[in-house]
This record gives structure tokens, C-alpha cells and sequence, in this order.
């Protein structure tokens, strides 16, 4: 067991700023490089506008996960932590634009994204459906590639030493990577053509969401906090946020397919229209009750009717029972390793706490 002295971290405070932060720098140099290259009114304008609003109205749990592990480890530049935790926040927007376009969603937040955003425009200025749906998706992927850079770029200028910045360029690359394999094979197990398993599509899962969301944000704060008992820890936050991470994507999953459109701000259709692996698919095709749902699943034109029949099989077979439970454990596992690495008990109920609020805010956020 390796043992972490640290202080209580309830409610940190961010330190007065002393220049923009990363989002604000962001958006503020995209501005004005729109306006020296295009006049008000433009596509590359509207393009930065419709970023800045997607960007908006998040709870900022990432950017909270390193300021809140970074004090419990012994962190006192709190302005530098809140830094990196920004930078996490805009590779998260980056994700979630691509995100959007893969699965041809216009909307988020209960508002339309940049795809969304960008494609109303097209057809406001007379074009087609298909021709405004192909430029949205290209706003979309755009506005991604520039978050990336400006994630990387931001963490490249924090105000560290040359080797802990050197290492937290390592772990964004690393998520970066781990990130593209998992989305790609998203994609892939909705070809339709291999029966993926509960363990397939677990692995997926954890590179496609947890690597970055929770195992970015946990191990990036201990290596600011750069004290050999904060470093020899990572291994065990690695496992954390892995745990973490799924316990969140289990929980959202079950929104994707459960959830009220009302309160989460995103379809409820997308998912089962899309053919999604998710793990209560997994599930549901090792019981009898798989070929009352086949026929919905990664139906095209699949309509409220026909996926409220699916969700009463899916029920009834127990595999939206299966997957809360299964995410249960993984925060279960989580909460042991925290106590594990010593953290203190007011973060080790928080972090107790973030799946199931983050979950619920991610189909809004």
C-alpha cells in the first residue's frame, strides 16, 4: 500500500487568475484570427462562435478532478492546477465535437452543436439537406482538429518545470492515442459483422472514455504536484480512473438508451439507432429476449415507438439491471483504491460521487 500525506481538499479555491485561461485564450486568438481572415457574418466566423457556444454551460468535473487531487496530494499553485485542468476540459470538447459528427448527432446541451449550428446555416444560405449536412460535419471535424491544438498548445505553455511539462504533454499524447483506438473500434463494432462480447465492448469503453476523462485528469495532477510520494502513486490512479471511468460510461450508457431527452439534453433514440454495442446489448444477446430487441437495434428509421419496445425488453431480460450493477462495482473498486493510495476521505466521497452526477450531466454537457 503506498501512503499519501495530504490535506483536506474540501471546496478548493482557484487563485485569482493572472492571465486568460487556456478555453479563454483559446477562443480569444480563434476570434481574432477570424477577423483579420473574414469579414462578420462568415463561415470561419460563425465557425468560432458556434465552438464558443458549444464549449458553454458544462459543470467542468474534469478540470475539478485535477484541482481537487492535485490539493489532496499536496498542491499549493492552485492557478497552475486549474490550468491543466482547462486544458483537459478543451481536449473533452475536441472529443465531443468529433463525437457528435461520428454519430450524427446536431445536437447537445438540448441545443444544436457546431455540426448542428454550421449546417442551419447552409441551409439558411440555400443549400441542400445532404450538401448542409456534409458542411456541418466538416465544421465539426474542424472544430475538433483545433481544439486538439489548442488542449496541446496550452499545455505546452504551463507555467512548470521543463520536465513536468515534458511529462504531461506524454500523458495528453497518450490519451490522445488511446482515445482515437477506442472511438475507431466504436465504429467498427457497429459494422455489424463480428458479435462483440461484454469484454469487448468494455475495452472500448475504457479507451474510448475513461483513459481521458479520468486517468488524464488524476495522473496529471500528480505530476504537477511532482513529489516522489505523489509520483509513485500513478500506477494506482491509473487504475482509479480506469474504474472511474467505466463506473461513468455504465451509468451513461444507461441513460443513452433510458434517460428522458428532457433532462439529459440528448436522444434517447441515438444509441439503439446507431446500432451501438453498448455493454446492455452485450448482455441482452446472451439471453432469450435478444430477438424481441434485434429488430430495433441499428434500425435506421427506429421511431419512439419501436424503441420503447426494445427498452421493455431490455428490461424485462434484467440487462439494464445487469449494467447498473456492473457499475456498482467499478465505483466500488474505484473507492477501494482511493482508500488504497490514502487520499483523504472528503475526496474519496466525492470522487464516490462523480460518476453517477457526471453520467447524468454528459448527456448535457
Amino acid at each position: 500500500m503506498v501512503t499519501v500525506t495530504a490535506p483536506s481538499i474540501t471546496a478548493p479555491q482557484r487563485q485569482p487568475a493572472t492571465q486568460a485561461t487556456p478555453c479563454e485564450a483559446f477562443f480569444a486568438a480563434g476570434d481574432h484570427h477570424a477577423e483579420l481572415l473574414d469579414p462578420p457574418g462568415t463561415a470561419y466566423r460563425t465557425l468560432w462562435e458556434a465552438m464558443r457556444d458549444a464549449a458553454g454551460g458544462g459543470k467542468g468535473a474534469r478540470p475539478q478532478l485535477v484541482t481537487r487531487t492535485y490539493a489532496a496530494l499536496g498542491g499549493t499553485d492552485l492557478e497552475v492546477a486549474a490550468h491543466v485542468g482547462d486544458a483537459v476540459e478543451l481536449l473533452h470538447g475536441a472529443f465531443v465535437m468529433h463525437d457528435d459528427v461520428i454519430d450524427h448527432d446536431t445536437t447537445r446541451r438540448g441545443r444544436l452543436n457546431v455540426s448542428g449550428q454550421l449546417a442551419r446555416r447552409a441551409r439558411a444560405a440555400g443549400a441542400s439537406p445532404g450538401a448542409a449536412t456534409a458542411f456541418g460535419d466538416a465544421a465539426g471535424i474542424l472544430a475538433g482538429d483545433l481544439a486538439i491544438a489548442g488542449a496541446i498548445t496550452a499545455v505546452a505553455r504551463t507555467k512548470a518545470p521543463q520536465h513536468v511539462v515534458a511529462k504531461l504533454l506524454e500523458l495528453f499524447e497518450e490519451a490522445i492515442r488511446t482515445t482515437a483506438a477506442g472511438e475507431l473500434a466504436d465504429v467498427e463494432l457497429s459494422l455489424g459483422t463480428v458479435e462483440p462480447s461484454l469484454e469487448d465492448v468494455l475495452q472500448m469503453e475504457e479507451r474510448k472514455t475513461a483513459v481521458y476523462s479520468f486517468v488524464l485528469p488524476l495522473q496529471a495532477a500528480a505530476t504537477l504536484v511532482d513529489t516522489e510520494r505523489a509520483t509513485s502513486i500513478l500506477p494506482i490512479l491509473d487504475l482509479l480512473g480506469r474504474h472511474l471511468g467505466l463506473a461513468f460510461q455504465l451509468q451513461d450508457d444507461v441513460l443513452g438508451t433510458f434517460g428522458d431527452p428532457a433532462h439529459t439534453g440528448k436522444s434517447n433514440l441515438t444509441d439503439l439507432r446507431e446500432g451501438k454495442h453498448t455493454p446492455i446489448i452485450a448482455h441482452a444477446r446472451t439471453t432469450g429476449a435478444w430477438e424481441s430487441v434485434a429488430p430495433y437495434h441499428g434500425a435506421a428509421d427506429l421511431d419512439e415507438q419501436g424503441a420503447a419496445i426494445a427498452r421493455a425488453a431490455l428490461e424485462a431480460c434484467g440487462s439494464r439491471a445487469f449494467v447498473e450493477a456492473l457499475a456498482f462495482d467499478h465505483m466500488a473498486a474505484a473507492r477501494a483504491l482511493a482508500r488504497a493510495a490514502s487520499l483523504p476521505h472528503d475526496l474519496v466521497e466525492w470522487l464516490g460521487a462523480l460518476p453517477s452526477r457526471a453520467a447524468r450531466q454528459s448527456r448535457a454537457a
